[in-house]
C-alpha cells in the first residue's frame, strides 16, 4: 500500500516536472509511467544475464533472450549506466536512444543502432511473431518523450531511483503508484473506475484456479492487474512442467484485455511484457459495443468492470441487451462476461452491491439470467473500505460458470469482514484476514453443508434466491444471532445514579475548599 513517505516523494518528483513547465496531469503520468518501465527493463536485463550465467556454470546449453543489444550504443540505454551521468548526458540518452528505440522494441528486445546512430529495425520472426504485432509497439507508436530539461529529467530519475531503492523495491507497487497519481490528477474514480488491490485480484485468481491451457480475459483491463495476477499464479503452480506449446500459448493468446484509454492500454502492454508476456492480445476496444463481437472465446474471465457507467443506448450489442436491457455498465459486462466466454468457462467479477439487490427489471433479469441458465456458485460480499482511500463503495464478487443449460443447485455465500487491512483510508496492515478463509471453504465446498445461517458462509437452496426475486444480497438469508443483555432492576441503577451524584458534589466541594485556601 501506498504509505505518507511514499506518496511525499512521488508528489516532489510531480512538483518537479511541473516547475519544468509540463502541467497537463496525465502527460505528468505517462512520463513518468515511462521512466518506471525503461528502469524496470534493466532491471529485467539483470536477472537475464544471471540466469545466462547459472546455465553457463551448470554447463546447460540454454538460449537467454537479452533485452539490450550487446554494443557499446545498446548498454548505454540502461538505467543503470546512465543515471548516475552528467544531466546533459542523461537527457540526450533517454532523447536520442532510449525512447525511440523502446518504440521499435519487438519481441521482447530493443533494437541496435546504425553506423549512422539511427535506430535498426529488428527483422520480422514469423517463428516468434506468429502473425500478430507486438501489442506494446502498437500503442508505444504515438508516445512521445515530453520532459523538457536535462535538470527536470535527473530530478525524476533521482526522484525515482530513491522510491525504488528504499521505499518500493520488489513489491508490486507500480500500480499503486499509477491510482496515486490519478487521484493527483483529479481523475480517480471517473465512471466508477477503481484499481482493484493486489490482494483482491490474487484471491479471485485463486478462487478459478486457471492453468496453463486457460484463454484469459479482462474486457477492461485498466493496468492489466488481473491477466498480471493470473499469470503470476500459472507460473507459481506449472511454471517448471509447461510444454513449449503451452509457453508458447502463454507469451501470446493466453492473455486478452480491451480497454477505452489508450493510456491505460500502453500502460498495460509494458506491465505484461515485463512479466514475460511479449504479445499478449490487447487492444482499443469499447467491450459492450456492436463493434466487439467476441462470442464463445475464452475459458476464464476476470474483471473489475466501471461501476454506476452509462453507455450511448445506440452503440450497445444487441446481444447484450437481449439479457438485460440496460445502460447500466455493472450489468452489460456481466451479459458480455457470459457471451464471451466458451461453455465450461468460469467467471468472477467485482460488482456493486445494488447489482445484488436492485429491483428494475434489468436487475431482476441478469440475476435471473445467472441463476436460472447458468450455474452461479458463489456471492462474496466484501466490507466497503476494501477500495478506500478512493472509494467507499460496498461491493461483492460473483463467480459462476457458463453452461446455457442451469445448472444452479446451492449458492455458496461469505460475508468477509477483513481483507488483511484497516477499512479506514490509510489502508494500514492488520492481522485479520479472512482471504485464506474464502480460499480454503470455496474450494472444498463439499464442508459447507452444514453449516448454519448464522456462520460466515452458508449455502442458500436455488429455489430459496427464486422465492425472494432472485436478491442475492447476503443480508437476504443471514441470520443474526441476537444474544440477551439482562441489566439489573430500575431500583439498582437509580441507586447506582444517586451514589455517583452524591460522590461528585462531594468531589466538587473539596475542589472548591482548594481554591479557597
Amino acid at each position: 500500500m501506498i504509505t505518507g513517505v511514499i506518496k511525499n516523494k512521488i508528489d516532489k518528483i510531480w512538483t518537479d516536472i511541473w516547475a519544468g513547465g509540463l502541467t497537463m496531469p496525465f502527460k505528468v503520468i505517462e512520463q513518468i509511467t515511462y521512466l518506471m518501465f525503461i528502469r524496470s527493463l534493466d532491471q529485467k536485463e539483470i536477472n537475464n544475464e544471471k540466469k545466462a550465467a547459472m546455465f553457463k556454470r551448470r554447463g546447460i546449453k540454454s538460449q537467454v533472450d537479452m533485452i539490450f543489444p550487446a554494443s557499446e550504443a545498446g548498454q548505454s540505454m540502461r538505467w543503470s549506466r546512465f543515471k548516475d551521468a552528467d544531466p546533459d548526458v542523461i537527457f540526450n540518452t533517454l532523447r536520442v536512444k532510449v525512447f525511440p528505440a523502446i518504440k521499435e522494441m519487438k519481441y521482447g528486445m530493443l533494437p541496435d543502432f546504425d553506423e549512422n546512430g539511427e535506430v535498426a529495425v529488428i527483422a520480422d520472426d514469423p517463428a516468434k511473431e506468429n502473425g500478430v504485432q507486438s501489442a506494446f509497439s502498437r500503442f508505444m507508436k504515438d508516445a512521445l518523450f515530453e520532459l523538457p530539461t536535462a535538470e527536470v529529467v535527473t530530478k525524476v530519475i533521482t526522484g525515482l531511483e530513491d522510491l525504488y531503492q528504499h521505499d518500493i523495491e520488489d513489491q508490486d507497487m507500480q500500480g499503486d503508484i499509477y491510482e496515486y497519481m490519478l487521484g493527483k490528477a483529479a481523475s480517480s474514480g471517473t465512471n466508477g473506475q477503481f484499481r482493484t488491490p493486489k490482494h483482491i485480484r490474487d484471491m479471485m485468481v485463486e478462487l478459478l484456479a486457471p492453468t496453463p491451457d486457460d484463454s484469459i480475459c479482462d474486457p477492461a483491463c485498466g493496468t492489466a492487474g488481473f491477466l498480471i495476477s493470473a499469470a503470476e499464479y500459472i507460473r507459481a503452480k506449472f511454471e517448471h512442467n509447461m510444454s513449449d506449446e503451452q509457453w508458447a500459448h502463454f507469451q501470446s493468446t493466453a492473455f486478452s484485455g480491451f480497454d477505452t484509454d489508450m493510456t491505460m492500454l500502453r500502460i498495460s502492454a509494458m506491465n505484461l511484457m515485463l512479466h514475460g508476456i511479449t504479445h499478449p492480445v490487447i487492444d482499443y476496444k469499447n467491450s459492450v459495443s456492436e463493434k466487439n463481437t467476441i462470442d464463445s472465446e475464452y475459458t476464464v474471465c476476470l474483471a473489475n468492470p466501471p461501476f454506476k457507467g452509462t453507455v450511448d443506448v445506440e452503440t450497445i450489442s444487441t446481444s447484450l441487451k437481449a439479457v438485460t436491457n440496460t445502460k447500466k455498465t455493472e450489468l452489460l459486462f456481466i451479459a458480455l462476461f457470459l457471451r464471451m466466454l466458451k461453455k465450461g468457462g468460469r467467471c468472477a467479477c467485482i460488482v456493486p452491491d445494488g447489482v445484488l439487490f436492485g429491483s428494475s427489471k434489468a436487475h431482476k433479469a441478469m440475476r435471473k439470467e445467472l441463476v436460472e441458465n447458468h450455474t452461479l456458485q458463489a456471492v462474496i460480499s466484501m466490507p466497503s473500505g476494501v477500495f478506500k482511500p478512493y472509494a467507499g463503495v460496498s461491493t461483492a464478487i460473483l463467480v459462476f460458470i457458463k453452461t446455457g443449460a442451469g445448472g444452479t443447485e446451492d449458492v455458496w455465500f461469505y460475508d468477509m469482514q477483513s481483507d488483511g487491512f484497516s477499512l479506514d483510508d490509510k489502508r494500514s496492515e492488520v492481522q485479520e484476514n479472512d482471504i485464506p478463509d474464502i480460499i480454503e471453504r470455496f474450494h472444498h465446498l463439499d464442508g459447507e453443508k452444514e453449516r448454519k445461517r448464522t456462520e460466515q458462509s452458508f449455502f442458500v437452496p436455488k429455489q430459496e434466491i427464486i422465492d425472494n426475486g432472485y436478491d442475492l444480497s447476503i443480508n437476504k438469508y443471514k441470520e443474526i444471532e441476537y444474544v440477551p443483555v439482562e441489566y439489573p432492576p430500575s431500583e439498582e441503577i437509580i441507586a447506582n445514579i444517586e451514589a455517583l451524584e452524591l460522590e461528585i458534589q462531594k468531589n466538587l466541594a473539596e475542589l472548591k475548599d482548594m481554591l479557597k485556601e
